[in-house]
């Protein structure tokens, strides 16, 4: 695995051992950021960040801040390892938290929050809702959630779709609470 465009680009980072996690695909990560192509001076929130690829490519494009949030003690250690090898923790925060803590006790507000828990877990939907409750994007702020593609979006939060990319088993969709959309389902 390797960061894809950038700052680092080409540097190859370290993957959590074991398979308790799933890191986002070199293709499903350039496939995310050709969506999104400009994060340049945005505030990135990386939810349950695994090796913190999504977050680290972003640093690497021109990210002004990434917190990422994670609990598993070896995917922090991956985290902090790649962080260091990239020589990036002056623009960013690793969090070990429990994801919902995390919410609980932000005060933040960020232009991008990436979301992608567990697969089939039941995860999206409550994140989503914590999420909102809280008002966690800056004016203009999106969420990215990945999420399997069997795991739908509830109702409540379908109007504010306004993007789904389907992979082989994942699917990305993009909300945006400040607008109501037709989804983009391309």
């Amino acid at each position: 695995m390797r960061i894809i465009a950038g700052r680092f680009r080409r540097r190859r980072l370290k993957s959590v051992p074991g398979y308790g996690t799933r890191p986002t695909s070199d293709y499903n990560r350039e496939m995310v950021f050709a969506t999104e192509q400009d994060v340049r001076g945005k505030k990135i929130l990386d939810l349950f960040a695994g090796t913190g690829s999504i977050g680290l490519e972003a640093l690497s494009r021109g990210a002004k801040w990434v917190d990422f949030v994670e609990f598993a003690n070896v995917a922090v250690g991956t985290i902090l390892d790649n962080v260091k090898t990239l020589d990036c923790g002056k623009d960013c925060h690793v969090y070990r938290k429990k994801v919902e803590s995390y919410i609980q006790s932000c005060e933040e507000k960020y232009d991008i929050i990436y979301l992608d828990p567990p697969y089939n877990k039941g995860l999206v939907n409550p994140i989503l809702k914590m999420i909102f409750e809280r008002d966690m994007l800056s004016e203009g702020g999106m969420i990215i959630v990945e999420h399997a593609k069997y795991e739908d979006i509830s109702p409540e939060f379908m109007d504010y779709v306004y993007r789904v990319k389907k992979g082989k088993d994942t699917r990305f969709s993009w909300l945006d609470p400040a607008l109501e959309h037709s989804p983009d389902n391309s």
